[in-house]
């Protein structure tokens, strides 16, 4: 048994950091590529909320397949649908049709979807004194993967000359193809029957209670504000005269400002309380807003992501 937890939580930290190459690398090239390819340039971000909501549909559906055909089931379908979105956009590309790139990247969000349960995967495959140290060791796969995507989009990016960042999609379905079969490894005993019909307390219950109301706003309106600065950026850089390779420097350190802290934040709302550090993400994305205002240099670029 204590095997096989430590050998689940080192397949979920290899397919987190496939999650996070892939969605650092689409972050990196997509405001660019749909920029590329939009006739009306004000819908270069489009693509991006495909992502954003290709994923938003699919979290709940993504969950109840789970429950029926289980983990490594569910994991598994969700690395086909990475593999035909990454296609898709990739031949968005090569065919140069903008419509096609939003197909794909909503493809693209259904199977982040999926890669969303990583984490809960492995607390559901820990004892419970591991149990912290598994949903870290997950979350540390994630800053592998931040810090690798931007830079596989770096020489990725131009590798076909005739149609730019086509070669960063399809290096996309490889990268799903390893966490497929990093997910052969994965060894997470399907829920009984017992299990499937006690499902906790209603969802509508839940969502009725005061705290619950409190941490989905803010989670929306800071996950918003984060999503504008970084799927903005890329375009601004450019606008700005910085270096493709600057974008993504930047980029590699947003992903390792978001999940780093994963680390000790446990620790700090056990000592501070929950308000008290959304409060001080709250002062954060201030501080991001200033440098941001204050000039185009690339330190200010890199300070606030």
């Amino acid at each position: 048994m204590m095997e096989r937890q430590y050998r689940n939580v080192l397949v979920l930290s290899g397919c987190q950091a496939t999650l996070q190459t892939t969605g650092a690398t689409l972050i990196s090239v997509t405001g660019l590529a749909g920029f590329a390819l939009a006739t009306d340039k004000s819908f270069a971000t489009v693509p991006l909320t495909c992502y954003v909501l290709g994923s938003a549909i699919t979290t709940i559906p993504a969950s109840l397949l789970m429950g029926a055909i289980g983990r490594r089931g569910g994991f598994q379908a969700g690395t086909v649908l990475g593999m035909f979105g990454a296609a898709m956009c990739a031949a968005a590309m090569y065919l140069a049709n903008f419509w096609l790139l939003c197909g794909g990247m909503t493809v693209m969000g259904m199977y982040t979807a999926f890669g969303k349960y990583y984490r809960f995967a492995a607390a559901d495959a820990a004892e419970a004194d591991f149990r912290a140290k598994a949903i870290s060791l997950t979350l540390a796969g994630g800053i592998a993967g931040g810090i690798f995507g931007p830079e596989m989009a770096k020489h990725t990016a131009g590798l076909d000359t005739a149609h730019d960042y086509l070669g960063s999609y399809l290096s996309l379905i490889f990268v799903a193809m390893v966490a497929a079969l990093f997910l052969t490894r994965l060894d997470i005993p399907r829920l009984s029957d017992a299990e499937r019909k006690d499902s906790g307390r209603p969802l509508a219950v839940i969502m009725r209670q005061p705290v619950f109301i409190v941490a989905a706003l803010a989670s929306m309106l800071s996950y918003g504000i984060m999503n504008l600065f970084m799927t903005s950026t890329p375009l601004a850089m450019r606008a700005h005269d910085h270096h493709f390779h600057d974008a993504a420097f930047v980029l590699q350190w947003h992903m390792i400002g978001m999940y780093g802290p994963s680390f000790f934040t446990g620790s700090l709302i056990h000592r501070f309380g929950v308000l008290k550090v959304i409060l001080a993400g709250i002062a954060l994305l201030f501080v991001c807003i200033i440098a941001a205002l204050a000039d185009t240099a690339l330190l200010n670029f890199w300070v606030a992501l």
